[in-house]
């Protein structure tokens, strides 16, 4: 039964990572998962340890954030809109609660990457010293993905995927060797196109590291047979930026950062789609 239950929170999950420009009210939400809104209610608290609408709202201002910073050519009150704040003091209000500093305040902190950096003169030695600490770090990340990574650019098919959820940071190894555990005896992990993967539904810089959730679990471009212990999903086909490095684990956030950089001084641009590990 308890299998039951985080199959049907992990399809309420991915309904609102699509629909966060919707209407996803109790009611709404509760059809999907085939449940009252009551239950629910106390369902999704109990799995995720955040009531359902305090993670629809806190989701939301994450998404208007990483437009604030990627879609300069967005009006703060255009992005509010998008996602159902209606009243810009009530979205002002609630981005300042979560990130201590109100839309505008973190549009200007947060510029669009390589935007205008080395490209006006500074107005002041602090701004100077900031400017080349950046420079200096962006060097130093482009250096060292040199040594570590090999990068290709090339088409992946749609992929299934079979998943657990995991929300935070703290026992992910238990995690990953529950999905090694259900994969041997099913023979998955014995051909070459199937692997254990980690999926990112958030980032690690707009949400704090206990809420960021992920998708743990199997890849494969096969499909896999339904199961009760695991969820089923799908990464689109796409071009993909892949970048292999055989690094320690104190390392991952280095590599994530430095490929983002590879990304953007290379001309792409991020997709909608998640970025994914294998």
């Amino acid at each position: 039964m308890q299998a039951e239950y985080i199959q049907r929170i992990n399809r309420v999950l991915a309904y609102i990572d699509e629909h966060l420009a919707s209407d996803l009210s109790l009611e709404k939400v509760a059809a999907i998962a085939f449940y009252s809104p009551f239950h629910l209610h106390r369902l999704f608290k109990a799995i995720t340890n955040e009531p359902l609408n305090a993670y629809i709202t806190r989701k939301r201002i994450e998404r208007t954030a990483l437009m604030l910073i990627h879609h300069p050519e967005c009006s703060i009150a255009q992005i509010a809109e998008k996602y159902g704040f209606k009243n810009d003091s009530t979205y002002s209000r609630t981005f300042k609660k979560i990130y201590g500093l109100s839309p505008s305040a973190f549009r200007k902190a947060n510029p669009h990457p390589f935007s205008k950096i080395g490209k006006e003169e500074s107005k002041n030695d602090q701004v100077d010293y900031i400017t080349q600490e950046y420079l200096c770090n962006i060097d130093h990340l482009n250096t060292w993905l040199k040594m570590n990574a090999t990068i290709e650019v090339k088409e992946f098919p749609e992929l299934h995927l079979a998943y657990t959820t995991h929300i935070g940071v703290n026992d992910l190894q238990s995690t990953f060797q529950r999905v090694v555990k259900w994969a041997l005896p099913k023979g998955l992990l014995n051909t070459e196109d199937t692997h254990v993967c980690r999926v990112f539904h958030d980032s690690f810089k707009l949400t704090d590291a206990h809420k960021v959730r992920m998708s743990i679990g199997v890849v494969s471009p096969k499909m896999f047979a339904a199961d009760t212990e695991m969820s089923m999903g799908k990464i689109a086909q796409g071009r993909c930026i892949t970048a292999r490095f055989r690094i320690s684990p104190p390392e991952f956030e280095q590599s994530w950062n430095s490929l983002f950089i590879w990304m953007t001084e290379q001309g792409y641009k991020k997709a909608e789609r998640n970025p994914f590990e294998i």
